[in-house]
């Protein structure tokens, strides 16, 4: 039997500047989140107290070295919390990022893996991302592929996975990786199915078929919301051709979501600078509460 959950809102950005995806949580807020998870016994412990971006590339070729640093104390606390209390963390804004805090707080209990749902592999070497933003890098550095250099507190963590762990559905990024001189983490890893290939699958089997392929019995569930289609959901700052529509989403996140397996999960990569008229923070929050409801 799965736990409750409990909300933790993320102001967070990878990018060079404030606002953005740092702004999310709030317009989500503003549009009823946690009223509604209230409703389905989802406790709000708030949102993290983060630093804001410097806007400048560290040495180990990431944005925002000090203020990633402190994404990932305060959401590895954050989780750590919510797990003594006997509850999951449901991670809500911000970027990939974020997900390492979450790992971080996890790698000490136990083999823990890795369901991410998301349109880009983001598994670049810090120093040949071409924008710098961890999230263009999390899974390389969650899996300790990086020759870089981290920063505090990740250069203590990494490793945080084991490339048998991590089942990958969704991305959509192979041209540009081949253009940018990069290298696909598709045979790294134990499930790999490219956004082109899900709709070929029934869902709820395709994501047996991934939770069956890693070898832990515990996992986190990532989704990043840019593995929707345009069409479906424009709020996010990298689109893409292709994509899944909110229903397959909904029916891969939540037959993750209730395996007693499932720790916690973060959404993440709505701008609502990208959403004027607040349409799409209504399907995110219609999202989150379906997930909650059934997962």
């Amino acid at each position: 039997m799965t736990s409750a959950w409990e909300l933790t809102g993320v102001p967070y950005t990878s990018m060079r500047r404030a606002g953005g995806i740092a702004d999310a949580i709030g317009v989500l807020r503003a549009n009823g989140l946690a009223e509604r998870l209230a409703v389905l016994g989802v406790t709000d412990a708030g949102d993290l107290a983060l630093d804001a971006p410097s806007g400048e590339r560290g040495p180990s070729g990431l944005l925002n070295e000090t203020a990633l640093g402190r994404l990932v104390e305060a959401t590895r606390e954050r989780v750590h919390t919510a797990r003594r209390s006997g509850r999951r963390a449901l991670l809500v804004g911000g970027d990939c990022a974020v997900v390492l805090g979450a790992l971080a707080a996890l790698a000490n209990e136990r083999e823990v893996g890795l369901v991410m749902l998301d349109g880009h592999e983001d598994a670049w070497p810090p120093s040949l991302s071409p924008t710098g933003e961890a999230s263009d890098s999390e899974l390389a550095i969650a899996l300790g592929v990086v020759s870089e250099r981290l920063p505090a507190p990740l250069d203590r963590f990494v490793p945080l996975l084991d490339r048998g762990n991590v089942a990958l559905l969704g991305p959509r990024d192979s041209a540009e990786i081949t253009a940018e001189g990069g290298r696909s983490i598709r045979d790294e890893v134990s499930f790999f199915i490219e956004g082109e290939a899900i709709g070929r699958t029934p869902a709820d089997e395709l994501m047996a078929a991934a939770l069956d392929a890693i070898a832990a019995t515990t996992f986190w569930l990532h989704v990043d919301l840019d593995v929707l289609s345009t069409q479906a959901f424009a709020a996010v700052d990298y689109p893409q051709p292709g994509g899944m529509d909110w229903e397959q989403l909904y029916r891969l996140a939540v037959t993750a979501a209730r395996d007693d397996g499932c720790l916690g999960a973060s959404i993440v990569i709505y701008n609502p600078d990208l959403d004027p008229d607040r349409s799409g923070a209504r399907l995110v929050v219609k999202f989150v509460c379906r997930l909650v409801e059934r997962g």
